[in-house]
């Protein structure tokens, strides 16, 4: 069985490096990109399972990048798991139309969790 993966955007590169050892840990192919201008071509690339995306990543923003996602035909259907430190997390995910929200600072077991929802999710339908 192909490694399931996971394309992570947030410029935070602390936070990218610990996100990426514990999701590699688990057996996950994960990426990282720490700008979400060019979207649709790294998610063409790579073909991710699930996407985990900070609200304030450069240049346009977790919101508008997840909204591109989200209406593009062939990507529409892959689970975004936002994160972000805003205390309006569940509006903005809400109007991104992303799938689940981690608000940060985050429990990692709690990111895991959403991670491998998402992933069974996905596998099922």
């Amino acid at each position: 069985m192909s490694k399931k993966k996971i394309l992570i955007f947030d410029d935070e590169t602390s936070i990218l490096e610990v996100i990426f050892i514990v999701l590699n840990d688990l057996g996950y192919e994960v990426e990282v990109s720490e700008t979400a201008d060019d979207i649709i071509q790294k998610v063409s690339d790579f073909q991710p399972d699930v996407i985990i995306m900070d609200n304030w990543i450069p240049v346009i923003g977790g919101v508008e990048a997840t909204k591109l996602l989200k209406a593009h035909p062939d990507y529409k259907s892959i689970p975004v798991i936002y994160i972000t430190a805003n205390n309006d997390i569940a509006s903005l995910a809400n109007e991104a139309k992303a799938d689940d929200y981690v608000p940060k600072p985050f429990d990692l077991e709690d990111l895991e969790k959403k991670v491998l929802k998402w992933i069974h999710h996905k596998i099922s339908s």
